[in-house]
């Protein structure tokens, strides 16, 4: 790999200039205005990559956003890795708290990264970490050093639940075929704390909303005697859990893995300072299920929590109204055992169970996924980890995330393989939120080290 890793510091400028490019198309997929933009991000990246080498390089249409699938086998013979990352972001709003244009990227420095980070929407989830593949396929291929196949499959619907991408993989099974897939879409315990990701969350979201009368009523005239669909809806939310923030759903609970003494000591062994935590995203006090450690709360425990609510007036000054209707999201992170439509139908019962008087519900049911984890003896697990030991000098942590990439799941049991989650970000890059960025120092070590991936992959499959 030493050609590779000559080219890649060669071309740094060059890699940081063309992810610049593609930074500056609001690929945002939440929002149907942004379908040409979209399709933009989409179309610049199968260029790039049949720019520098891959073959089949195209973008395939779906019912929703298009696939971006290239390939280069260089011997049928050899393992094949199968690159996964997606190309759409996250809505930017509330757009004021940018301290700079989210699709005008910025280097700035940070007290953590003093070398300076990329700021803008995208920049670390998911288009600067998927770049790096870009990047480091292109470093191996242009100097002889590609030891194995690749396939590169890039999706833009992640960040609205991957609606597309589970249909096309049950179509192309043979086409995605490959011995492991590759994803960079995690972070990392801390800036000088590599690790590898071994497990994921599920998620299941839903939408409610509650109804009350046919028409915004006068709150002096009706106030008191009609059921306010805003404080109904408030009722209800605060419900759904206890004072030891565990969630009161009946049956929620029943399928949950219960891990032994051994595990969690595992679990609880990695570093971790709550007061620099707590600093990270300023916060006063930490608020979990009672009985269990942070970690365990953010990356082994469900969740529920309440993501967006609205109604009634939202203008300057006062409007004395009971609004008619008000509404509320809600997603809900779910660990090993838990299946989001078992989840999801407890849920729709105890909402009815639970609506007051006065008001009617209805629960829309959004995307879900469920949980993975990836076992650390593992072939791919332990080139990952060669991998990283090879460029950050130590062995990395085995870590647990609390996110969700719920396609990861569907690649195991439809491509019967599993996915490597080797991300370089860091939990304090403000994904989704405003002033999302990404350290340099992050995005060229991960094209550092992707490169030693491959290597370790194939020597370790002989």
């Amino acid at each position: 790999m030493k050609k590779t890793q000559i080219y890649a510091q060669e071309h740094k400028q060059v890699f940081l200039d063309e992810l610049f490019a593609w930074l500056k198309i609001p690929s945002i997929s939440a929002d149907a205005a942004y379908k040409k933009d979209v399709l933009h991000a989409a179309e610049f990246i199968k260029n790039k990559l049949q720019s520098v080498g891959a073959d089949k390089a195209q973008v395939i249409a779906t019912a929703g956003n298009p696939v971006v699938y290239a390939e280069k086998i260089i011997n049928p013979a050899l393992p094949t890795i199968l690159v996964y990352g997606h190309y759409d972001v996250q809505p930017v709003v509330p757009l004021e708290l940018w301290e700079s244009p989210p699709f005008e990227p910025t280097i700035r420095k940070t007290d953590i990264h003093p070398e300076g980070a990329i700021f803008a929407r995208g920049a670390t989830d998911d288009k600067g970490q998927t770049f790096m593949h870009v990047a480091a396929f292109e470093a191996m291929h242009q100097t002889g050093e590609l030891p194995c196949n690749v396939k590169f499959l890039l999706e833009g619907e992640e960040e609205v639940g991957s609606e597309s991408l589970g249909t096309f993989v049950q179509n192309n099974q043979d086409l995605l075929k490959a011995d492991v897939v590759l994803i960079s879409d995690s972070s990392m315990m801390g800036k000088n704390e590599p690790s590898v990701c071994v497990g994921l969350r599920g998620i299941l979201a839903v939408e409610i909303t509650v109804k009350g009368a046919k028409r915004d009523l006068h709150s002096g005239f009706f106030g008191g005697a009609v059921t306010n669909p805003l404080n109904a809806l408030c009722e209800m939310v605060a419900s759904l859990k206890d004072e030891n923030q565990k969630i009161t759903i009946p049956g929620f609970y029943d399928q949950v893995h219960i891990y032994s003494d051994a595990e969690r000591a595992e679990i609880n062994a990695l570093p971790f300072d709550a007061e620099e935590y707590k600093k990270s995203i300023g916060v006063n006090g930490l608020r979990g299920e009672k009985g269990y450690s942070v970690f365990e709360q953010t990356a082994t425990r469900p969740t529920l929590d309440l993501n967006g609510i609205w109604g009634g007036y939202q203008g300057e000054g006062s409007k004395t109204i009971i609004p008619s209707e008000a509404h509320a999201k809600i997603t809900m992170r779910l660990v090993p055992g838990q299946d989001p439509h078992t989840i999801a139908e407890l849920f729709q019962k105890h909402i009815k169970q639970i609506t007051p008087l006065g008001v009617s519900v209805e629960v829309k049911l959004g995307h879900g996924g469920t949980a993975y984890f990836m076992d650390t003896q593992s072939v791919a697990y332990q080139a990952a980890s060669a991998a990283v030991e090879k460029t950050f000098g130590m062995k990395p942590y085995a870590k647990r995330d609390g996110g969700s990439i719920p396609i990861t799941s569907l690649f195991e049991s439809v491509l019967h393989c599993k996915s490597v989650l080797l991300g370089f970000g860091l939990e304090s890059d403000a994904l989704h939120a405003p002033n999302e960025h990404y350290g340099l120092s992050n995005f060229y070590k991960g094209i550092e080290t992707i490169p030693y991936f491959y290597d370790f992959f194939v020597k370790l499959q002989k």
